[in-house]
């Protein structure tokens, strides 16, 4: 496939307007015009596609472009339809009707064609495959290379049949490109393609304009809309792992104040095109997005990628931020970790066959190690793709939480011990959570059945709290002391090094970070350079609101938890409410709860802050979008009407359980709910009265202060369905 090679720049210049390449480009065009398979590792934003799309301009015939996403494709064939005047790209995919198809059949047989952009699957369908035998093919281009590798991120199966289909259209040479590579699945990927003898260029995966930061997900919903509305109107992206969080929290946007739209693959087409376009052309700020979007959205000033659940490996996350800061400007990559998000992602992939369980577990194990890392964010991620880097002089150095505020270092060698003992001596048998019981000393159903209470080992690191012993554990699977049985799914077993260990053959010290705390109430990073006393709990405000309360519900002859529960007020040590309107946004209060006693706490609070110098970010009081699925009105009218519970569930489609929840959320913020009639059918009268009366002179509410006292004699159901009687007649 000859083609002048001799003045690529000219030729740059005529399509891209550009006066020179950048990095290596020009080496891998030229390499490819000469015939050579090339296989190109260049980070996001490096200028992968401008490798083929040159070559593929200035060639004899039509070279093909294998792609993953219909959405990727029609961004590029857009990109380079606009380079020139003939219709120079085209895609070939299942949105075609036959008319289009012909058309893109036609092009091409008349040399107008010069990139045919398909996905995988097409490429397998019997016309297409005929067809392309017939016509002149300069080369074959994959993108998003590392799909073929079951050890990549976003591994397809349909990706590993492409190199019998190459061979069955043409003797052409084949250039794959990725952003996202380690070594294996770089050896992966040649060696599936057939193409080992391919000039490998590879670019360096550091992106030093991006600062990376993991924050605790604690109150993340309030902390995302703080960190967008200090950055109004600049261009972000949100990635959450489910569909329906990506509504759920694209909404959440709206109802703020932020211009946000949503996009993942469960959309309509047209859906998506719309907003995908919407958010090029700058009408919407943010797009919160399954992983389905952002391959190949060439749009250069996005300045911050929030992970709202920390992805199922690195190689996504490394290609997700890079779609921050593409064109050197500024880029914000944060992600929100909660070690719970990451034993739901273990307990999905325990539904997995063996070996597809095996490599997630790895790459997930990744993915804690560089969360819980006290290292330099950069020099973890750059190792795991294979580079070195110099966290003090490196190009970016500074730019991530641990650089700038380096976490203090606690040595654990000896808890470690105790840990690594402990699950020898016991056989090995438990997995984390039923480890850490026996750690702590912490009764369960399986501590009970192996009758370990009265065993020498159990509450041996009593004087320490549940989630210290988490931490060294995870932290013992991520460095290789422990590791998690596959096939029986999580079960801690030593591994040699953790067997030196306990030998005393292993001399280095174990090191784990003191402050990755992950349940505080609210935690905030160094770097966000945010200015306030508001954020954390303010504890002599929540000591003097509890006092308030108190004395309200002495007043009212009601216990103290009538007014407002606990998660209320700690909510408004937060928010710093100091009206009534800003009171009935606070966490379970409601309306009708906030017009009852909110005057005298607004007021209260509003003196606390002038006296104290508090400022307060208006931009805390978070709105909650009205939720859909609740039934408020109908449970209501229909308990006004005297409807059987049942009944009620059963015309919701809700189980008893959720009837209850929404129950109890009607009359916790302040609505009477007149449901005498079903008790007084249901109930013994006896018991009933037994129970107001207990609930009058009672400290707490709580279903364990409750079950303990009547446990007996009411079922956890009936227990609620007394309480939410309770709380409507007394409190409302």
């Amino acid at each position: 496939m000859k083609a002048k090679t001799a003045d690529l720049s000219k030729q740059l210049k005529k399509y891209f307007g550009f006066s020179q390449f950048k990095g290596q480009q020009e080496q891998i065009i030229q390499k490819l015009l000469e015939g050579n398979d090339v296989f190109v590792l260049m980070p996001t934003g490096g200028g992968k596609s401008l490798c083929y799309q040159l070559p593929a301009l200035i060639s004899e015939g039509t070279a093909i472009v294998v792609s993953p996403l219909i959405a990727l494709m029609k961004n590029q064939v857009d990109a380079v339809n606009g380079l020139s005047e003939e219709g120079t790209a085209h895609v070939l995919n299942s949105s075609l009707n036959k008319a289009q198809t012909k058309q893109v059949f036609d092009d091409i047989k008349s040399g107008k064609t010069k990139l045919l952009y398909v996905a995988p699957e097409s490429l397998i369908k019997e016309e297409y495959l005929e067809f392309l035998k017939e016509v002149k093919i300069s080369f074959v281009a994959i993108d998003e290379a590392h799909c073929i590798s079951e050890w990549g991120h976003d591994f397809r199966p349909e990706y590993r049949n492409l190199k019998l289909i190459i061979n069955k259209i043409a003797d052409v040479p084949i250039i794959a490109l990725t952003a996202t590579a380690t070594p294996k699945v770089q050896d992966d990927i040649q060696k599936t393609l057939g193409m080992v003898d391919a000039k490998v260029f590879k670019s360096s995966f550091n992106r030093p304009n991006l600062f990376y930061e993991i924050r605790p997900k604690v109150n993340v919903d309030k902390e995302i809309v703080r960190f967008i509305n200090q950055r109004k109107g600049k261009s972000g992206i949100v990635y959450c792992l489910s569909r329906r969080k990506v509504e759920e929290f694209s909404q959440l946007l709206q109802v703020n104040g932020i211009n946000a739209l949503p996009y993942h693959a469960g959309l309509d087409q047209k859906t998506r095109v719309t907003n995908q376009d919407k958010f090029l052309m700058e009408e919407c700020d943010v797009i919160v997005a399954t992983i389905a979007f952002g391959m190949g959205i060439d749009k250069p000033d996005v300045r911050f990628v929030i992970h709202y659940d920390i992805p199922k490996s690195l190689e996504s996350y490394y290609q997700e931020t890079g779609r921050a800061g593409r064109d050197g400007g500024e880029g914000y990559c944060v992600a929100f970790y909660d070690p719970k998000d990451i034993e739901k992602l273990e307990k999905f992939l325990a539904q997995k066959p063996v070996s597809e369980r095996e490599i997630g577990l790895q790459l997930l194990n990744e993915v804690v190690g560089y969360a819980e890392t006290s290292m330099s964010r950069r020099q973890y991620l750059l190792y795991y793709f294979g580079e070195e880097f110099d966290p003090v002089n490196g190009d970016g150095a500074k730019m991530d939480d641990n650089s700038l505020n380096p976490p203090k270092l606690l040595d654990a060698t000896a808890d470690l011990k105790t840990v690594l003992d402990t699950d020898k001596k016991l056989e090995e048998k438990f997995r984390t959570k039923d480890l850490i019981n026996i750690l702590v000393g912490k009764e369960s159903a399986v501590t009970k059945s192996y009758k370990l209470e009265s065993h020498k080992l159990f509450g041996i690191g009593k004087d320490k709290p549940d989630n210290y012993w988490k931490t060294i554990i995870r932290q013992a699977t991520v460095q290789n002391f422990l590791q998690k049985d596959i096939e029986t799914y999580g079960i801690l077993k030593l591994t040699e090094k953790g067997q030196h260990l306990l030998d005393g053959k292993y001399r280095n010290k174990f090191m784990i970070a003191e402050d990755r705390q992950y349940d505080l109430t609210q935690a905030r990073s160094e770097s966000d350079h945010v200015q306030t006393q508001s954020g954390g709990l303010d504890d002599v405000l929540f000591g003097q609101l509890k006092e308030l309360r108190k004395k309200v519900a002495r007043k009212l002859g009601i216990p103290p938890y009538t007014v407002f529960m606990d998660p209320s007020l700690e909510d408004m040590t937060v928010q710093y409410p100091v009206t009534v309107d800003e009171v009935a946004k606070i966490y379970g209060v409601g309306e009708g709860k906030a017009r009852k006693y909110g005057k005298e706490f607004a007021g209260f609070i509003q003196k606390y802050v002038e006296e104290n110098d508090i400022e307060r970010t208006q931009d805390m009081v978070l709105k909650q979008v009205a939720n859909k699925s609740s039934h408020k009105v109908f449970i209501i009218q229909n308990t006004d009407k005297k409807i059987d519970f049942e009944d009620i569930a059963r015309a919701k489609n809700l189980t008893m359980e959720e009837l209850l929840k929404e129950m109890e959320a009607i009359v916790y913020q302040g609505t009477k709910l007149n449901i005498d009639y079903y008790i007084e059918e249901n109930f013994d009268e006896d018991i009933v009265e037994e129970f107001m009366d207990f609930m009058k002179g009672s400290e707490s509410d709580s279903m364990k202060v409750l079950t303990d006292e009547f446990g007996d004699d009411l079922s956890d159901e009936e227990i609620r369905m007394l309480r939410i009687k309770f709380i409507s007649d007394v409190a409302n």
